[in-house]
């Protein structure tokens, strides 16, 4: 199993009444940017990986999303290259490249010299982007999922393809692609689709065999879009297994319970509660399909993007938007949340001894072949504390948890590659998730 370290690199410290009255991050007015603060905060989101890498994580996270102060990660790819060259063994996991937004050719380029400088420890993530995205890159929602399939298309041939050659599609014109940088890795990169239950995300991963990466959702929902997975697969004639999957979950450790609570509750005010993005920016018109968004209505807990039936309704029924704000119903809404992702395993929070039994869980009902535990975010939680949770959760957690990977037998891509195993004609897949365990584990679903 490969387990990372990840971190949203969140700008820190702006007052909680100020996402309030905004009613999200996203959005936030830059005004509360202040330049010293910024500058000490990318240096320090720098060492913390560092110190990850030399806790002994298998890979260090990083995410893109523009117009907000939880994650500054705008330019993640310039983070990704610095990371590369003061790093010596950790894997440079991207979760994701927003591929709407970029410039395809541009893109490879940018990525190839990454994995070039890493010396090939490049994991290369593509995501379609949240929604909010969508208005802040000014790109037509409706048109978000064939941009994303082209975009990756021509990636893969600039990688694969030898040049000059000419490119011609409907939404990206290219007179020569002739990349001189290629990757490292040959023939490329591996490559790892960050979802939150889109169907046609599932699919299209399943086709290609490219691991899928659950974020934060849901178990049982998990366990429905893996099997979904791996369903696809067989109809591509190979069995899924642990290296066709990963999940992010947020891991939030103190020496004693008390005091994880207390820090965790910090995660709330990162976005964990639901608060990254209005819901009319959460999910624009077209963005996703039917199908898809009856999948988010129905999901109890949410993710740390929001997305949660509570918060689609709230799209379909608030009136507020423009009205003034009521604070305390918004932190009351919060608070459940933060409790109740902690009640469905959504939400990891305690000591070394409380938290490994729940990520046992997750391990035991999921079977995936990579753990990516989100480290605390925003809010007023201190240095110290973002340091010692990252200590106890490197030193403690995460050589028991190697512990209990080999037990279950999660292997991942490097160790069996994605789509390796073949199903004979007449073969029927094997399970992919513990629906026993689930059940067993008692875990909330509603």
């Amino acid at each position: 199993m490969q387990i990372v370290y990840f971190t949203e690199r969140p700008y820190r410290g702006i007052e909680e009444r100020e996402i309030l009255r905004n009613r999200a991050f996203f959005g936030t007015s830059n005004r509360l940017f202040d330049h010293i603060k910024g500058s000490r905060l990318y240096n320090y989101y720098f060492d913390e990986m560092l110190y990850a890498e030399a806790l002994g994580f298998d890979g260090i996270a990083l995410n893109e999303h523009h117009g907000t102060p939880f994650c500054m990660g705008g330019v993640m790819n310039l983070e990704a290259a610095i990371l590369a060259r003061i790093t010596t063994t950790a894997k440079i996991v991207l979760i994701g490249n927003a591929l709407p937004s970029k410039n395809p050719l541009r893109m490879a380029e940018e990525l190839a010299t990454i994995d070039l400088i890493s010396e090939g420890r490049l994991i290369s993530g593509w995501v379609r982007g949240s929604g909010s995205e969508q208005f802040f890159n000014n790109i037509n929602p409706a048109l978000n999922r064939e941009m994303f399939e082209e975009a990756h298309d021509i990636i893969v041939q600039a990688w694969s393809r030898p040049g000059p050659w000419r490119y011609e599609g409907k939404h990206y014109h290219f007179r020569m692609v002739n990349p001189w940088t290629l990757p490292y890795q040959k023939p490329h990169p591996p490559m790892w689709i960050p979802g939150l239950l889109s169907p046609e995300t599932i699919a299209w991963a399943a086709e290609r065999a490219y691991p899928y990466v659950g974020l934060g959702t849901a178990l049982s929902m998990t366990c429905d879009m893996y099997d979904m997975y791996a369903d696809v697969a067989a109809k591509f004639g190979y069995q899924a297994g642990s290296e066709n999957f990963g999940y992010l979950v947020p891991v939030v450790v103190a020496d004693t319970e008390e005091q994880a609570q207390e820090v965790g509750a910090g995660f709330v005010w990162g976005g964990g509660g639901g608060a990254f993005s209005r819901p009319e920016h959460t999910l624009p018109a077209g963005y996703n399909s039917k199908t898809a968004i009856r999948r988010l209505a129905t999901q109890p807990g949410g993710t740390w993007l929001g997305v949660s039936r509570d918060r689609l309704r709230e799209q379909l029924t608030d009136s507020r938007a423009t009205s003034e704000v009521d604070e305390a119903a918004i932190k009351a809404r919060l608070q459940s949340g933060y409790l109740k992702q902690q009640a469905n395993y959504q939400l990891v929070v305690g000591t070394p001894d409380s938290v490994l039994p729940k990520i046992r869980t997750i391990l035991e009902v999921l079977r995936p072949g990579a753990l990516i535990m989100f480290a605390v975010q925003g809010g007023e939680v201190s240095d110290a504390d973002r340091m010692r949770s990252l200590q106890l959760t490197g030193e403690v957690v995460l050589p028991e948890v190697r512990t209990i990977a080999s037990e279950l037998g999660l292997a991942d891509g490097s160790e069996r590659a994605p789509g390796s195993v073949k199903l004979r004609p007449g073969d029927s897949r094997h399970a992919v998730v513990d629906r026993e365990r689930l059940a067993a584990a008692e875990i909330p679903q509603s």
